[in-house]
């Protein structure tokens, strides 16, 4: 499979935006986690043994810790500087390091769509989880960045006469919930936030971007740096087409959320086709027996 991402470059900006950390640039991260909190909230059940696979900060690990509903907890980081010293596994990218059926609960916050092999690390994840163990994750998602996409586009076409990929493709909601059938899970549910973030200017959605670690990775990426001029006519088509009443730009960020559980006798599962007892029409027809 011909790789997207360039991991050892992802994981370098990542370390670099560790390394000078700015305040504030980990808004995406808390809002994942709040949103994990909300989601851990609503499962009525205790999880013996969890693992936070790549979350690159404590976020996760700490919201399960403060849940109350799991008594083990491990994190598993790609470098030992994301553990800034914790307790933890380190582990290679896209490597779930867990025996077969031994985690009743798995959480990875925005670390999937670095990913050259979303599928496969779904298929780990199903085969470390015990059966009716559960899988949290979110990814940034199709729509991410769309505004930054069109104007770099736009500015590399007219000045060039050509455009180089800048930003990394992301995951469509229907394909995640796809993607999670594919991998064995069962009761599979994937929906979507989006997050609109506005700057004054383009050249300040960029420096979050740089702080978060979240600048291009991609394998094809152009090797010709990006020029001044590039930049400029760029934030000037951003200003044109993406600003507010006040001057300001919008900046769109998806979160998609999947969840699924490893297949278990005891869980529901949907009835046979035509193994109803009362047709559609007779429901639709007698307002009583609705």
């Amino acid at each position: 499979m011909q790789p997207l991402i360039d991991t050892p470059l992802w994981l370098a900006h990542k370390r670099r935006a560790l390394a000078r950390p700015v305040g504030g640039a980990d808004f995406l991260m808390r809002r994942a986690a709040e949103d994990l909190a909300d989601r851990l909230g609503a499962v009525e059940r205790k999880f013996a043994r969890a693992a936070t696979l790549f979350c690159q900060t404590p976020a996760a690990a700490d919201v399960l810790a403060e849940s109350g509903k799991v008594t083990e907890i491990v994190r598993v980081e790609a470098d030992p500087a994301f553990l800034a010293g914790r307790q933890g596994l380190v582990a290679p990218l896209e490597a779930v390091p867990f025996e077969p059926e031994s985690l009743d609960l798995v959480v990875s916050l925005l670390s999937l769509q670095a990913m050259n092999d979303i599928p496969g690390m779904l298929v780990q994840i199903r085969r470390s989880l015990r059966p009716d163990g559960l899988f949290l994750g979110a990814l940034a998602g199709a729509g991410t960045l769309s505004e930054l996409r069109e104007s770099l586009l736009a500015a590399e076409t007219e000045l060039y006469g050509g455009a180089s990929p800048r930003v990394i493709p992301f995951t469509d909601v229907r394909d995640a919930g796809a993607l999670l059938q594919r991998a064995g899970l069962a009761l599979p549910v994937a929906d979507v936030e989006t997050v609109t973030v506005r700057y004054d200017t383009l050249f300040d959605l960029v420096a979050d971007l740089r702080a978060m670690g979240e600048t291009s990775a991609l394998v094809d990426r152009s090797r010709r740096p990006g020029t001044r001029k590039l930049f400029a006519r760029a934030a000037e088509i951003y200003a044109e087409r993406f600003s507010d009443a006040d001057g300001r730009v919008r900046a769109s960020f998806s979160i998609v959320w999947m969840s699924g559980w490893a297949p278990d006798a005891s869980q529901q599962k949907p009835l046979k086709p035509g193994s109803a007892k009362v047709s559609l029409k007779t429901i639709l027809e007698n307002p009583d027996r609705r």
